[in-house]
């Protein structure tokens, strides 16, 4: 059970990442002595797709350290997708997962019926 106002958004987008199964796996790396400093909160692949979420209970009020933006911009220029998600942002969460299962379906169907033209 959380005990942070960030632990209960955590809860939360895990079990937004959860109704998406198997589409979707996740995990929360280590932090602390055992993990890389500034490495978003939670690493997602959704359907092939990488996906790095940085978790603030109010990102207005706390945004991201200089450390956890130099993080997620690398992870954008290495064509993955870092997200800075609050309460208040769990809909557009939802919504961006969607586009990102939908998007790959359509290239996954694309590819095959290209395989099966010059095959």
């Amino acid at each position: 059970m959380a005990s942070t106002p960030e632990g209960k958004v955590k809860d939360k987008i895990k079990a937004i990442l959860k109704s998406y199964a198997p589409q979707v796996y996740y995990f929360m790396p280590a932090m602390g002595s055992f993990g890389k400093s500034g490495v978003p909160d939670i690493i997602v692949c959704v359907n092939g797709s990488f996906l790095a979420i940085e978790v603030k209970a109010d990102k207005r009020k706390n945004p991201p350290t200089a450390l956890q933006v130099k993080n997620m911009t690398e992870i954008k220029e290495a064509r993955g997708a870092a997200l800075v998600v609050d309460a208040n942002d769990l809909d557009m969460l939802q919504g961006f997962i969607e586009g990102m299962i939908a998007s790959r379906d359509e290239m996954a169907a694309i590819i095959g019926e290209m395989y099966r033209r010059f095959s």
